[in-house]
């Protein structure tokens, strides 16, 4: 009897052992299989400093419709096409040095004599007047420019009379010199000028950063580093001393 006993103990010890090594064999396949799991899930990429805090393409900064099109070259004959016609205009009244009044009354006339001719000649050869399609601009595109326009001033407005209430020195800084600067360069050629300037940049910047903006960021981001800590030395070496807090004090009563 003492045998039995001690052999059903032994065959109870060893039922438990092999519970107890399956046990610890599946926690440690779940162990590695978590494990693997971990080591092979991708690492969250570090976010990307891009210019002017964006995060959005350039196409949708741009609106993402036509004019992005245009400005990013998708089409590049449109593009062309109106890159063009703003070169021919400067042409035109800056170097050739014709006058808007001029050109739209020269224009008018040779249409005019034109559509003349070919109404009388095709009179006299068929008999029969001719049609001339009416001509006429769309309401629904003008009241659109005219719409977004208006926000744009609008905006505009909000935001300089913010500026003009004392509430952000950094910000009235960068307005006063982005202003000083416009001046500069307005002083150094007229209105026309200007604008083509501009619009050959709009055909030209974004495209470029657009295409090399991995390796233009980099430098960006020095760049803006290096400025903010420039603008902590000014700030406080000068812009700290400006006695600006009793106005405040006397706000707040």
């Amino acid at each position: 009897m003492a045998e039995q006993a001690e052999h059903s103990e032994h065959k109870e010890e060893s039922l438990m052992d092999k519970i107890a090594d399956k046990i610890h064999f599946d926690r440690s396949d779940s162990d590695s299989d978590s494990e693997t799991k971990l080591a092979a899930a991708p690492l969250p990429k570090a976010k990307i400093w891009r210019l002017f805090g964006r995060e959005k393409p350039v196409h949708h900064v741009f609106g993402g419709g036509k004019p992005a099109d245009v400005f990013l070259w998708r089409n590049k004959k449109i593009s062309a096409s109106v890159l063009g016609g703003a070169t021919a205009i400067w042409v035109l009244f800056e170097l050739l040095e014709y006058y808007l009044l001029g050109l739209v009354c020269h224009l008018l006339i040779f249409t005019l004599a034109i559509l003349f001719l070919w109404s009388n000649a095709t009179t006299f050869i068929n008999k029969k007047r001719p049609h001339i399609p009416e001509v006429h601009i769309p309401e629904e595109p003008i009241l659109e420019i005219a719409s977004a326009l208006s926000i744009e001033i609008n905006r505009t407005f909000s935001v300089l009379r913010e500026i003009a209430s004392g509430r952000d020195l950094k910000k009235f800084l960068a307005i006063v010199a982005g202003l000083w600067v416009l001046a500069v360069v307005g002083s150094c050629c007229n209105f026309l000028t200007l604008f083509y300037i501009s619009f050959v940049l709009l055909h030209t910047v974004p495209v470029l950063y657009e295409k090399y903006e991995d390796k233009v960021d980099p430098l960006a981001e020095k760049a803006t580093q290096e400025i903010k800590k420039q603008y902590a030395v000014f700030d406080a070496k000068v812009l700290s001393k400006i006695p600006i807090g009793p106005l405040k004090d006397k706000k707040k009563e």
